[in-house]
């Protein structure tokens, strides 16, 4: 996570390069989304209030890169970020998952990663707490601490301080040398699970039962465990015991409202074609819509931490609309989305892109990979071009699914090193041009990729 100061656009699109191919004007419309915020936090509050985002709508097919785009903006500003499919939500008055439910989503995982941030400010400290309580039990008396450690350890001296003792028992704790020896530890006794199904009804009740775990938390019951089980289990309860829940929640709520971003996926699938009624299958299509009006244009929503106000978070609308287009939303959700960005369809220029130049690029991953069974993978320049030439040809004639498509050609191409790994081990493995012909020769010979295609 970079530090936000710095993150001008062009920064921010430089970041978003280093994985994502193309897509120049999806990057820019989300860098100038993300700036506009930094901008706002330095306003006075009374002016702060009255800029809410301008929501996006990436409209492009599967596989070009809108859902890495909105993950890798939200991990490199350390925004809560969470997706959702539209298509998983219904009308208020049907069975299934209300909208809301994606903000209680998105503080979810709020929480979460404000309480891993502050346990690990205070991982030291917790550590060395944990050991001493380790130190207590191994140590219940230390004037008549003067045992051997153990069967296959060296007789410890131990000194006449107690201080002494206690640090020298640290230092075999560090050292492992106490791991193997069994103890008794008091560890939190898990209280009752109740698990509720998905929908309105029943999540507003999980909330209202939020409370109810205090009613059987605070009980104790002793285990019986090694050392090395029981330190990462104390580490744990110190760490829950120094950070300060109240702040979690506070923190974690001001992010989720302030920087949160949610990415709402098949937007085009709850539109009404054409402008039709719906009927039959599609008859919350605008019930969802309509719902999720509110909480784009901004509402509080109750979960279990308290009421999130939505009015801030940046919601980036994603969806292929090859069928249903855009203007076969309702009209006041489109005014909620002002900013459109066409995603390009891929060519087979951008697959030899994605296979070599992002971080997580295709070839290195499969080389990683396979270097861990001790085989030595390369790629010739030509094969990476045939493989980006076969991937296209198959987005051409059969669905278009994108980037996806690369997935399944290398899948297809290594599979048989993949599973003769073992047998390849401490060799070097060439693949060139006439080794990606002779794994697609029926592609060679008829330009028939069905076989291929999962």
């Amino acid at each position: 996570m970079a530090e936000t100061d710095t993150l001008t656009p062009h920064r921010i699109v430089e970041e978003l390069d280093r994985y994502i191919v193309g897509q120049k004007k999806a990057k820019k419309a989300v860098a100038i989304a993300l700036r506009n915020r930094i901008r706002r936090q330095r306003l006075p509050e009374e002016i702060r209030e009255e800029i809410a985002p301008k929501n996006i709508l990436m409209i492009g097919p599967t596989g070009v890169g809108k859902t890495e785009i909105a993950r890798r903006l939200a991990k490199l500003s350390g925004a809560p970020f969470i997706k959702v499919e539209a298509t998983k939500f219904t009308e208020v008055g049907y069975v299934g998952r209300d909208v809301e439910s994606m903000v209680r989503d998105l503080m979810a995982s709020a929480v979460s990663m404000v309480k891993e941030e502050m346990e690990t400010q205070v991982a030291e400290e917790a550590k060395r707490r944990a050991e001493d309580r380790l130190l207590e039990i191994l140590l219940p008396g230390i004037a008549s601490s003067d045992e051997p450690v153990g069967e296959s350890q060296a007789t410890v001296i131990v000194p006449s301080s107690g201080t002494e003792t206690r640090e020298k028992f640290r230092t075999l704790l560090r050292e492992g040398k106490l791991d193997s020896r069994e103890i008794e530890i008091t560890v939190p006794a898990q209280g009752p699970q109740i698990e509720l199904f998905a929908g309105t009804q029943f999540e507003e009740m999980n909330i209202a039962l939020g409370g109810l775990q205090n009613l059987f938390g605070g009980k104790k019951k002793k285990k019986t465990t090694t050392v090395a089980e029981a330190l990462p289990l104390l580490e744990a309860e110190e760490r829950e015991r120094l950070v300060d829940q109240e702040k979690i929640v506070q923190e974690a709520r001001r992010r989720t409202q302030e920087s949160g971003i949610i990415f709402v996926d098949e937007m085009d699938k709850i539109a009404n074609r054409e402008g039709k009624g719906a009927s039959g299958i599609d008859v919350s299509r605008e019930g969802v819509q309509r719902d999720l009006l509110p909480i784009v244009e901004g509402t509080t929503v109750n979960t279990k931490w308290g009421p999130v106000d939505t009015t801030h978070i940046l919601f980036i609308g994603a969806g292929a609309f090859n069928v249903a287009k855009p203007q076969d939303l309702i009209p006041e959700l489109q005014g909620r989305f002002p900013i459109r960005v066409e995603l390009d369809a891929l060519t087979g220029e951008d697959f030899v892109r994605i296979l070599t130049e992002p971080k997580n690029a295709l070839v290195t991953q499969y080389t990683q990979l396979l270097g861990t069974e001790d085989v030595t993978l390369e790629f010739t320049e030509d094969a990476i071009a045939r493989i980006a030439e076969i991937a296209a040809a198959a987005n051409r004639q059969s669905e278009n699914i994108g980037a996806r498509r690369l997935q399944t050609v290398m899948e297809r191409l290594l599979e048989d090193v993949s599973f003769d790994a073992d047998k390849y081990a401490g060799t070097k493995v060439t693949i060139d041009k006439a080794y990606v012909d002779e794994h697609f020769k029926d592609y060679v010979q008829q330009q028939d990729l069905s076989k291929y295609i999962l």
